[in-house]
């Protein structure tokens, strides 16, 4: 072999050795940067209106929740009160409950607008007891209810034990059931209200008041955000269900048993905000609006659609939309306003996302024999 020969040979051999390093070094680095985003050991960050899951680690691991398990009892407590002003008398049941608490009296009469503050702002056990008994009767009556409203909103993977949290080995969900339960709740106006209040006092019925101070930290320290609870048990660890809002994307992010539970929030949050956008895809429609009318008083008939899609894009993922355009060519005179004429589709990388129907947005009268007659002699 002679001298050129091994040159190449040793070249060829340095190449694929700094390939196999790039795959094996590079991959494990690429790998590593994606456990790197928590500690949690659960996590899910979800597009609260599009429930799509931003950022995952064991997502679908069935864990201990402590007291963001107060998100199903608020949220089911609140769909199911006629009326969250009433007053009523707390139960001795209510009364000495483990944990954080409210201090709440035997006799004491409160509303349950109040109750909720305290479950939310300074995670009161003792208020999580009373909610369910005045709502249900009882607190088995109650978790019966939550389980009801889990399963409705679609977190199949939890189970409700109780109101408030404390541990239980079958009272568990998953990081994703968390973030779906939160992105349904977070719909509801007064949930809204109660869970972004930094601050607030509440007073019985015999003018005692207490003065509550959300322990979500992140209400103050990050842009955005509007909820949502904190929890802490020996077994479920430091949890975290937080919210934050901007420009018209609402994220949601669930951090199960995480020690930096506030700070890798934020960042999982900024994250998000700084990696995708919210697009209204129907603003990108490319078609003609005006349908030709045959035997009209108008030769064309405006046509339209109604809805909104909202969606989470990265900027990569842009290209990936397309559009499916299935309208008829023309339409026969008399029109009335709002006849379907046809459909769009949206599809993100070739998956189907969003379907909506093409309507007439006017009417258009049939052109009269007499018409014809006159537009015929006009032209000759």
């Amino acid at each position: 072999m002679n001298r050129f020969e091994k040159c190449k040979k040793i070249f060829a051999l340095f190449f694929i050795a700094v390939f196999l390093i790039g795959v094996f070094v590079g991959g494990g680095t690429h790998f590593a940067r994606a456990e790197q985003l928590t500690s949690a050991k659960g996590m899910c960050v979800m597009e609260a209106n599009s429930k799509r899951v931003l950022y995952e680690k064991n997502s679908d691991t069935k864990l201990p929740m402590a007291s963001t398990t107060k998100i199903i009892t608020a949220i089911t407590a609140i769909e199911n009160c006629n009326d969250l002003d009433k007053i009523f008398k707390i139960s001795p049941k209510a009364v000495g409950i483990s944990g954080t608490s409210i201090y709440l009296r035997e006799g004491e009469e409160m509303s349950m607008r109040d109750l909720l503050y305290g479950l939310m702002l300074v995670s009161g056990n003792d208020a999580s007891v009373a909610i369910g008994e005045q709502i249900s009767g009882s607190m088995d009556k109650f978790v019966t209810l939550m389980n009801k409203t889990a399963f409705k909103i679609g977190a199949f993977n939890s189970h409700f034990e109780n109101t408030h949290g404390l541990d239980s080995k079958s009272h568990y969900t998953t990081a994703y059931d968390l973030a779906l339960i939160t992105s349904y709740a977070m719909q509801n106006d007064v949930f809204r209200e109660i869970v972004s209040t930094k601050n607030t006092k509440i007073t019985n019925a015999g003018g005692k008041t207490r003065y509550l101070k959300n322990k979500n930290k992140l209400l103050n320290t990050l842009e955005g955000c509007n909820g949502v609870k904190t929890g802490f048990t020996d077994d479920a660890g430091r949890c975290l269900v937080s919210s934050c809002e901007r420009n018209g994307m609402n994220v949601v992010c669930v951090v199960l048993n995480c020690g930096p539970m506030f700070e890798e929030s934020g960042e999982l949050l900024e994250r998000a905000f700084n990696e995708y956008n919210y697009f209204d895809l129907t603003s990108n429609y490319a078609y003609n609006n005006n349908l030709p009318v045959i035997d009209g008083k108008a030769e064309t008939v405006e046509i339209g659609t109604y809805g909104e899609y909202f969606y989470p894009l990265k900027a990569e993922e842009i290209p990936k939309v397309t559009y499916e355009y299935n309208i008829i060519k023309e339409i026969k005179a008399p029109v009335e306003k709002g006849i379907e004429v046809g459909e769009i589709k949206i599809f993100i990388d070739k998956n189907l996302h969003f379907t909506e129907k093409v309507y007439t947005m006017e009417s258009v009268r049939r052109n009269s024999i007499w018409s014809k007659v006159k537009d015929f002699v006009e032209k000759w």
